[in-house]
């Protein structure tokens, strides 16, 4: 009898063993233990509002996103593995953002999540990633909370943070409208009042006649905006996605109310917010031309322009975007995801052939990765922000034109300073180099 136990806990032990040694073959496949990966692939995933109230404009991300990964996966990938990218519609409802990333790494184990979109909706999932030791890359987001390397080690920010653009649009209210009237109209999210803590750092408080919040979601926003209108502020700063730069604008047309806006880079794409100037307008019986109603939109900018073709990323992303996905707008959107995706592509070069998540972080915390923006990232072992500043634009003939130099600074009390350096050209065939 105790032979027979001990013949019986052998086979128990070995069957054990088989199945332990299977489950981590299964969890990377080809022989690796990481989530995700195999010798010939490497799945990722992200979350993008598809639907909703964000959807216009930012659900072309995804698409954008993944035409750029399939244009490197037809030059041969990246260290022989083509790259995969799983995007899911959460409707910018930060109940399906938690479904649905949890989906992604608990059943689709996906190596990273890359770009996965928005505020509201980011951060009720930041502490699961984090948790989970789950790479999660280039939030599409610009809230400082991204830049945590104690408490959120696995996660980084991409585009400038709302603060460092607040102060870059801050800073040229106070040079160009000194002593008028300003009003904020706002996210009411951490989005909205990083912007503000910005723009309170250069805007006197004695001109900040009125600071109306809005609700994600909640498209009636005419009580914030006549309240704004009776305050008569000469300028208005926008900490709005596009749906709600339009919103305000044609509700301030109908009160014939008409003072020179402001806009976070998030809401002042001019394709993207013009297009939604005309579909409301038509909602109501309307016909307007959208690119005329956000002549003059001030912004700030950290990517080349998009009718600039003779600069090099321009080029390459009009020729990705043209060959892979052109019933989509090459707008701002688009150039976004495919700059975020090739930042993603150099991190996954600098992490080498034997791909790990902590190896993509080292990468990562090393710093030094450059590519279409106009200033550098603050990447390194104590920072996970972004770029570092921007430019500011201002809409004409219903494009960005770029004014002055871009500008750096930071998320405390440091100056807006000039950035000389000139920005990079892309590789000749678009792929970062090893």
């Amino acid at each position: 009898m105790a032979a027979s136990r001990q013949v019986r806990a052998g086979i128990a032990l070995t069957a054990a063993l088989a199945l332990t040694l299977s489950a981590c073959a299964g969890g990377g496949g080809g022989g690796s233990s990481t989530p995700g990966v195999t010798d010939n692939s490497v799945t990722i995933g992200s979350t993008i509002p598809l639907t909703g109230p964000a959807a216009p404009g930012y659900s072309e991300q995804g698409p954008a996103a993944k035409a750029f990964f399939d244009y490197v996966n037809a030059n041969g990938g990246v260290n022989g593995r083509q790259i995969s990218l799983k995007y899911l519609d959460d409707g910018y409802n930060p109940a399906q953002t938690v479904t649905l990333t949890k989906q992604l790494v608990l059943q689709d184990n996906v190596f990273a999540v890359v770009g996965a979109l928005g505020t509201p909706t980011h951060t009720k999932v930041v502490d699961f990633l984090n948790s989970s030791r789950v790479p999660d890359l280039f939030v599409a987001s610009g809230c400082t909370c991204w830049d945590n390397p104690k408490e959120h080690p696995y996660t980084y920010g991409w585009q400038p943070d709302y603060t460092v653009e607040g102060k870059i649009l801050g800073d040229y209210v106070k040079k160009n409208f000194a002593g008028k009237k300003v009003a904020y109209f706002y996210q009411d999210d951490d989005f909205g009042r990083d912007g503000m803590k910005g723009l309170d750092k250069y805007i006197d408080p004695s001109q900040v006649v009125q600071r109306q919040p809005y609700q994600p979601g909640n498209t009636d926003v005419a009580a914030q905006v006549s309240a704004i209108a009776r305050s008569q502020a000469d300028v208005v700063v926008l900490e709005t996605i596009p749906a709600y730069t339009a919103l305000f604008k044609l509700t301030s047309l109908k009160l014939g109310y008409n003072p020179k806006l402001l806009a976070s880079s998030v809401g002042a794409d001019p394709i993207t917010v013009s297009g939604l100037l005309e579909n409301f307008a038509k909602q109501s019986g309307a016909s307007v031309k959208g690119s005329d109603l956000i002549e003059g939109l001030v912004t700030s900018a950290y990517l080349p322009a998009l009718n600039d073709m003779s600069n090099s990323w321009t080029a390459l992303f009009k020729k990705i975007h043209d060959q892979y996905i052109p019933n989509v707008p090459f707008d701002g959107n688009v150039y976004y995801a495919m700059s975020y995706a090739y930042t993603f592509v150099q991190a996954l070069q600098a992490a080498g052939k034997n791909l790990t998540r902590q190896g993509l972080i080292d990468a990562l915390n090393k710093g030094g990765l450059r590519g279409p923006g106009l200033v550098p990232f603050r990447y390194g072992a104590d920072s996970h922000a972004g770029f570092t500043g921007g430019q500011i634009a201002i809409v004409q003939s219903g494009a960005q034109a770029a004014q002055g130099t871009p500008v750096t600074t930071d998320d405390a009390d440091g100056p807006v300073v000039p950035y000389t350096e000139k920005q990079p050209t892309a590789p000749p065939n678009g792929i970062p180099a090893a």
